[in-house]
């Protein structure tokens, strides 16, 4: 378990990653929001913002979403895993925003929770994200930041979440989530995460981590020296050179053969 020094350090130098985090999905109100991160489900925040930004000039409003219907929106999101049933939940939505909540997306995590779509997740993220509470959602990056770091360590979402609350210290808990995603986004990726560059590597104890850096370590600089038999070839070769010249001058020159005598 980290020390309140050693977690401040921790979230201090994610911070110093990305002084002014923000989401990467593209919004501007907060319900363009919560359609953007229902649509994000099991898909990139860049293949949602493709969606949107043919969605959006068209219907970005709970009236014009539910005058539009599940069979208007299909066409601008089916670029988009699970468009079938994405399509279906934010028309639910945005019906119950316009007859429970007067066309406003509601600023309570109990009252967002029960739109059609919305988990705990997109709850917190609009909550975080619209409304800047101090609120963490934990997506698969920051899942994976936390188990390998053992920052706030658990076996589900929920555990992890639970954990940060505790652990990360009040004055960075509003940007914990955009700071915490990002690295694990760009860094502490699931396939060949950046440990070479990770400013908070020393705090990390993953097996990921150790691979990583030994395969650097291994591939860094000049290629191994060659064999020792291959480097003192060379010096052989020319000892046999000379071994062979000293043989020489010791033995004695072979004297010409005298010419046999003619037959008569």
């Amino acid at each position: 378990m980290l020390t309140l020094k050693e977690r401040t350090e921790f979230m201090q130098r994610l911070a110093d990653e990305h002084p002014n985090p923000k989401s990467e999905l593209n919004y501007t109100t907060p319900y363009e929001l919560i359609v953007a991160v229902a649509l994000s489900a099991q898909s990139t925040d860049k293949g949602v913002n493709i969606a949107t930004a043919k969605l959006f000039p068209v219907a970005n409003t709970p009236e014009k979403i539910a005058a539009l219907g599940v069979g208007g929106i299909i066409p601008y999101i089916q670029t988009i895993g699970l468009y079938r049933s994405k399509a279906k939940h934010i028309v639910e939505m945005a019906e119950m925003i316009l007859k429970d909540f007067g066309g406003k997306v509601p600023e309570r995590f109990e009252d967002l929770i029960k739109l059609p779509g919305v988990g705990r997740k997109t709850a917190n993220v609009v909550l975080n994200v619209a409304f800047h509470q101090p609120r963490i959602a934990v997506d698969t990056h920051i899942f994976r930041v936390c188990n390998r770091t053992d920052f706030a360590p658990g076996k589900t979402p929920d555990d992890v979440e639970d954990a940060l609350y505790k652990q990360v210290p009040p004055q960075f808990l509003e940007n914990a989530h955009h700071w915490i995603l990002l690295h694990g986004r760009y860094i502490c990726k699931a396939h060949s995460p950046e440990c070479e560059r990770c400013p908070i590597a020393e705090f990390c104890n993953a097996p990921e981590k150790a691979e990583r850096l030994n395969l650097d370590v291994s591939t860094k600089g000049s290629l191994p020296p060659k064999p020792l038999k291959q480097r003192r070839r060379p010096l052989r070769r020319a000892r046999q050179r000379q071994q062979q010249k000293q043989l020489q001058r010791v033995q004695p020159k072979p004297q010409p053969r005298k010419p046999l005598p003619k037959r008569k």
